[in-house]
């Protein structure tokens, strides 16, 4: 069995969404005083590679411990999209060619090639995004899910997450934001495993997200 990491390390001074708090990561006990190891992190329920449920932009939404477990698993598909320029849209143009698999798959991630800029300025600049005609397709193919190798389903400059609300008035999909080395699943099959906290009426969480090769 081959087990693909897709998650990016916390750490103090990793990438957050401009604007927001930085982890902070700070020993509580040590081996010296206590005879062990143990820290506290304080740090946004988005931060690094995450699960956004739907109570993160509407109300009265599924919460990520109001989701059934089985909902954070399915077979996945990686869309190879990293012909794509900055600002360009990714449309449903750039399924159809995998129209197949995608069809039978829970969960569509899109590889961007973005995360090679992880911890650099250019990871908050205008990366590839999805347009209308993927959020319509998910919604209508009733996908658990949708993942990107990004900071943000839509595009940087949206502060009103017009795709999130869209996505999110449709069921209970989750968006998985900042994967990484989902170049290693092109034209691969597999199983997408990515498992938030069980936080209570959680807005949102980290989560580690694996692919298993079948």
């Amino acid at each position: 069995m081959q087990v693909i990491d897709l998650t990016h390390t916390i750490s103090e001074d990793m990438p957050v969404f401009p604007g927001t708090m930085p982890p902070v990561i700070s020993l509580t006990n040590t081996y010296q005083k206590d005879g062990f190891k143990e820290s506290c992190i304080n740090m946004v329920t988005h931060t690094g590679t995450h699960m956004d449920p739907p109570v993160h932009v509407l109300p009265n939404q599924p919460t990520i411990d109001g989701l059934d477990v089985k909902h954070f698993v399915g077979p996945g598909i990686v869309i190879d999209v990293s012909n794509k320029s900055e600002g360009d849209s990714i449309t449903i143009d750039d399924i159809l060619p995998y129209r197949e698999a995608t069809d039978n798959a829970d969960f569509l991630l899109f590889y961007t090639g973005w995360d090679s800029y992880w911890g650099k300025s250019e990871y908050f600049g205008d990366y590839p995004a999805v347009d209308d005609s993927v959020i319509s397709y998910i919604n209508d193919t009733r996908k658990k899910g949708i993942g990107v190798d990004v900071i943000g389903l839509d595009p940087v400059v949206d502060k009103m997450l017009v795709h999130h609300r869209q996505l999110f008035c449709n069921g209970d999909k989750v968006i998985i934001e900042n994967l990484t080395n989902l170049d290693r699943l092109i034209g691969k099959d597999f199983i997408f495993i990515a498992l938030p906290l069980k936080i209570k009426n959680g807005d949102g969480s980290p989560v580690r997200a694996v692919a298993v090769i079948q």
